[in-house]
């Protein structure tokens, strides 16, 4: 359980239905969160004057003040606490007017599934914590550089050591941030993992995606900062396909009928609006909204033609498929490396950029082979603090437990031996060979 300032996190649930109020309560009660209840959102925000709250989950329908316009109070008022919002898919409309006034770091889809809903609210109060750990940094930096200009300037010693001091507080911000860009990283990578559990045959295609379309990209001469988003944009390409069935989901795109079409060509559609309330990801969101878009214009959704088409979406739009096509997703017989490549080079000009295409052939086939890898193989039981992974480490079930470049403590390191001991599996991990 994340902790706010040594106290449990405290969480304010604002929903006019009782019911879904003590829903909520019996599913946080066992984190040990400090919960308060308000059947409305004047309700809510007398308890916001009294109480301390790190984040607030709302429903979107409720008389007299919906939660648009409760959010939008909040935000006024209490700008630093976190901002979640229920709604149901009717309220599209509804969700983006609260996403404008209210600022809201997340939106849940009603019904929420449980797993999901604990995910979001982990990731909203780790969120609040290193925010409330940043503006104390800052604050410190600041009191520092006061007391600095008060300092008589014949205490060279004593300016010495104050000059030390923002030095290590400078440090300590650097630090901060980086941590919160890893753990961002690491949390895209284990949603994008915890979509693919739904569908085991698909497990590992938005981490392969996004390898091969980074790789792409660089190879075509991206900027660093739009690589980025694409590595993104294919790790999560497939959130819109979320909310469709198992049976949906085990289906190759050649076998769907045209009900199952008609949701299926709105799934980017859908992935782009998940993704559109962080800052962080509004870029990869554009590309996953046209990486189904084809080069001939016969595509979905937006019906873009040759380079009207972002040069991120027509990049995964041929990398999503070569994978697809090995993987059953796109027809029911698997091809291989060869075919998949011959397929994607005979649609060159129609179905994808061409220029891409050969790209991505000459990636394949024409560049030097990678270096032997200097990995080590280490079996669980020999594992050290301060050796560093490298490669992921995936559970049976195809769930990523610890992402590549992780630097192992002795906490993580026996957690490790025990998943070892009780599943019964003689583990075997690859970490750095100069550790």
């Amino acid at each position: 359980m994340i902790e706010m300032s040594g106290t449990a996190p405290s969480i304010l649930l604002v929903d006019d239905e009782a019911s879904i109020l003590s829903s909520l309560r019996r599913l946080l009660r066992p984190s040990g969160y400090t919960i308060h209840l308000a059947e409305s959102g004047k309700a809510g925000l007398e308890v916001l004057e009294r109480e301390h709250v790190d984040v607030v989950i709302s429903d979107m329908r409720m008389p007299e003040m919906d939660g648009a316009q409760f959010l939008e109070h909040v935000r006024n008022r209490w700008p630093a606490v976190i901002r979640l919002l229920l709604t149901g898919y009717a309220d599209i409309s509804s969700t983006v007017d609260a996403i404008n006034r209210g600022q809201i770091y997340r939106y849940i889809a009603k019904p929420w599934d449980d797993k999901d809903l604990m995910l979001v609210l982990r990731d909203a109060l780790e969120r609040r914590r290193l925010e409330s750990e940043n503006e104390r940094l800052q604050a410190l930096t600041q009191a520092q550089n006061a007391e600095l200009k008060e300092l008589n300037s014949g205490l060279e010693q004593k300016v010495q050591e104050r000059t030390r001091e923002l030095e290590q507080a400078n440090a300590s911000l650097k630090v901060a941030n980086e941590r919160q860009k890893q753990n961002f990283l690491v949390s895209i990578k284990t949603f994008s993992g915890l979509m693919e559990l739904r569908s085991g045959g698909v497990a590992g295609h938005g981490r392969r995606v996004a390898d091969q379309a980074r790789k792409l990209s660089a190879h075509l001469g991206v900027e660093a900062k739009g690589q980025q988003d694409i590595f993104l944009a294919g790790l999560l390409h497939d959130i819109g396909k979320i909310g469709f069935s198992d049976a949906m989901l085990a289906k190759s795109v050649a076998r769907m009928n045209g009900e199952e079409m008609g949701l299926y060509r709105k799934h980017a559609l859908a992935g782009e609006s998940a993704l559109m309330p962080l800052e962080e990801l509004k870029g990869a969101a554009h590309l996953i909204r046209s990486h189904h878009e084809r080069f001939d214009g016969q595509g979905f959704p937006d019906g873009l033609q040759g380079l009207a088409i972002p040069l991120g979406a027509r990049i995964l739009s041929v990398v999503n498929d070569y994978d697809g096509l090995q993987i059953g997703t796109l027809a029911d017989k698997l091809l291989n490396r060869d075919e998949a490549l011959a397929m994607l080079v005979h649609s060159r000009g129609k179905r994808y950029d061409p220029q891409v295409v050969d790209a991505f052939v000459e990636l394949l086939g024409g560049v030097a082979q990678e270096p032997p890898s200097r990995d080590v193989a280490v079996a669980a039981a020999d594992l050290q603090s301060g050796m560093v992974l490298a490669r992921d480490l995936v559970g049976r079930d195809g769930a990523l437990l610890l992402a590549a470049d992780y630097v192992l403590d002795e906490s993580l390191v026996r957690q490790i031996q025990n998943y070892a001991r009780r599943e019964g599996i003689a583990l075997m991990l690859h970490v750095r060979g100069d550790k």
